[in-house]
């Protein structure tokens, strides 16, 4: 089926709205993270439980994640991408305002929850979409783009935390994701799904089809298990880099701020560096390996840093986690190209919020760990059996560079 020549370009609608939709997801997604301290102490946390507290709320919204990302995911199959593109961002901008409202812990755990099912939406859609519409010479450049512009919306989310107070800046948030609404008008629904969606004969988003087969199942565990370090990196050594740091002996105080602003600057640089040399190698898979193992090396780096080392070097080896982790970008590209039209959003929008569903996992296991293990102790157990699946992930993938996507599972 030909693309329209609106379709055939890179920056066509679709390819920008995913971008920025992705990138007001990210800021949302991330902000969090940023605000953490600032935000719990205004509520009358302080000492360990900033830490504990960060944690389950964390697990909230990632829980949040998890369920949105099932049924976003089916919807996105039963009634189209732009469903899900629509959807989710109302749902999340609105619960990213509400948060700026917040005065207990409860209603900040519950709102971070509903914030979390909408955000599950948005990155799933818009690399379907993308994948869909861009020819296939195009499609690894347009999901590329897509990811990189995302995850710049940490550093924004970063430098308006600092210009404003943490509640303001949850507000610039859910108005961004509102402004980003009417973006969305002009964009056209994929012809692939298109074509599934008018044959009777074909069943759709059926997410239970995924377990019905052995070689389907492996496929879908495989790229699960490749995002989650990660997520490992994310959720832990940046999240709570101000600990770290303290308990590693870094000769000066780490704002959790800084740390996601340099982890994502160096997801951008990763992202777009995967993306390019994927295209080159033509190969997803080989990309996956490579970046799985540069990432193991620089959590080994962090995790190792000796005592008197300066908060500038941590926060290198910060953005170092960010580099190696650029392979997201393939990761959500490959999760679309492994299977067919008839669940590819499902499996697209649920794959990324298994990672980060799984977050909960591992913040737990690292919780248990920590009194007997310490903090690095902890982070080293748990980030080595998050790499070592990892690996075995990467190995059982399929190459999916230049595939068809015209097809469905039977």
């Amino acid at each position: 089926m030909a693309n329209d020549p609106g379709e055939a370009r890179l920056l066509n609608a679709a390819v920008v709205v995913a971008a920025l939709g992705y990138f007001v997801d990210i800021y949302d997604l991330i902000l969090f993270n940023i605000v953490r301290i600032p935000s719990l102490t205004a509520l009358g946390v302080s000492g360990d439980a900033l830490v504990s507290e960060g944690v389950a709320i964390i697990n909230w919204q990632m829980a949040g994640m998890l369920l949105g990302g099932l049924l976003f995911g089916i919807l996105g199959d039963k009634k189209g991408r732009l469903h899900i593109l629509f959807g989710s961002i109302t749902l999340y901008s609105l619960a990213t305002i509400a948060n700026g409202f917040v005065g207990d812990l409860v209603s900040y755990r519950a709102l971070r929850f509903v914030a979390g099912v909408g955000l599950a939406g948005e990155l799933g859609a818009g690399v379907t979409l993308v994948a869909e519409i861009l020819p296939t010479r195009l499609r690894g450049y347009g999901t590329m783009l897509v990811a990189s512009v995302g995850v710049s919306g940490a550093v924004v989310g970063n430098l308006v935390a600092k210009l404003t107070d943490w509640r303001t800046a949850y507000f610039v948030g859910g108005a961004l994701g509102l402004g980003l609404l009417v973006l969305r008008i002009g964009v056209r629904e994929s012809r692939l799904f298109d074509k599934v969606r008018h044959d009777a004969g074909i069943a759709r988003g059926d997410f239970f089809a995924l377990f019905q087969r052995g070689d389907r199942f492996v496929r879908y565990l495989a790229i699960i298990l490749v995002g989650v370090p990660i997520w490992f990196a994310n959720a832990i050594l940046v999240a709570f880099a101000p600990e770290f740091a303290r308990a590693m002996g870094v000769t000066g105080p780490v704002s959790a701020g800084d740390a996601v602003m340099f982890f994502y600057s160096g997801l951008v640089v990763g992202d777009l560096g995967s993306g390019l040399i994927s295209q080159w190698l033509r190969s997803r898979k080989k990309v996956v390996l490579g970046f799985v193992s540069a990432l193991a090396a620089a959590i080994a780096l962090y995790l190792t840093l000796g005592q008197g080392a300066s908060p500038g070097v941590l926060l290198g080896l910060i953005g170092l986690l960010g580099v190696t982790s650029g392979y997201w970008a393939i990761f959500v590209t490959v999760g679309a190209e492994q299977f067919g039209t008839n669940i590819r959003a499902t499996v697209a929008t649920t794959v990324p919020n298994f990672v980060r569903g799984l977050v909960v996992v591992v913040t737990m296991a690292f919780q248990w760990a920590r009194p007997s293990l310490g903090l690095v102790g902890a982070a080293t157990a748990v980030g080595g059996v998050t790499l070592v699946l990892a690996l075995l992930g990467a190995l059982r993938l399929q190459e999916s560079f230049g595939r068809n996507l015209d097809f469905v599972e039977e």
